[in-house]
């Protein structure tokens, strides 16, 4: 089974085609998706931004992520899921998508961006916590996941009005 197959097979799903297909369904689906994103990427780039030493420089990285990353969670949570309906009732579409392929490769890179993070420059936070200027690392990370973030939405926004 190829993948463009098993996209297919995703959109004929009688999920699938019930979403698509409703009036209500899909636009309350996007909707809520556009606001966890809103909640996700706009707190991970509050994050970001204290990474990078722009923002909220007298507060400690380690209190900020503490507060807000619980936040980022629930939204992407719902984002996730969100985004998991809407790709399966355009998956073909979604297949064919340049926007969409570009979309998925900055969430892994985001992703990767995160986990390399928190392997290398995080485990070093205690000595840096407090300063107002981060090490390089923990710099590199927050610019590079909000350029990521950024470029998610963008493609996003693209994708969904060149379907």
């Amino acid at each position: 089974m190829s993948l463009l197959s098993l996209c297919q097979w995703l959109q004929d799903t009688p999920w699938g085609t019930g979403i698509r297909e409703s009036i209500w369904v899909f636009p309350i689906i996007e909707s809520t998706h556009v606001l966890a994103l809103s909640l996700s990427v706009g707190t991970i780039a509050v994050v970001d931004l204290r990474l990078f030493g722009v923002m909220m420089r007298k507060e400690s990285v380690s209190e900020v992520t503490r507060q807000i990353l619980p936040w980022s969670l629930v939204g992407f949570a719902i984002m996730f899921l969100t985004g998991a309906w809407l790709f399966l009732s355009q998956a073909v579409k979604a297949y064919h998508s340049t926007f969409f392929r570009i979309k998925v490769l900055c969430l892994l890179l985001a992703g990767l961006n995160a986990v390399i993070f928190q392997f290398t420059v995080y485990r070093t936070m205690a000595d840096w916590d407090r300063d107002a200027k981060p090490p390089r690392g923990a710099r590199i990370a927050g610019i590079v996941s909000l350029l990521l973030w950024i470029t998610v939405i963008v493609a996003g926004r693209n994708m969904a009005y060149r379907f």
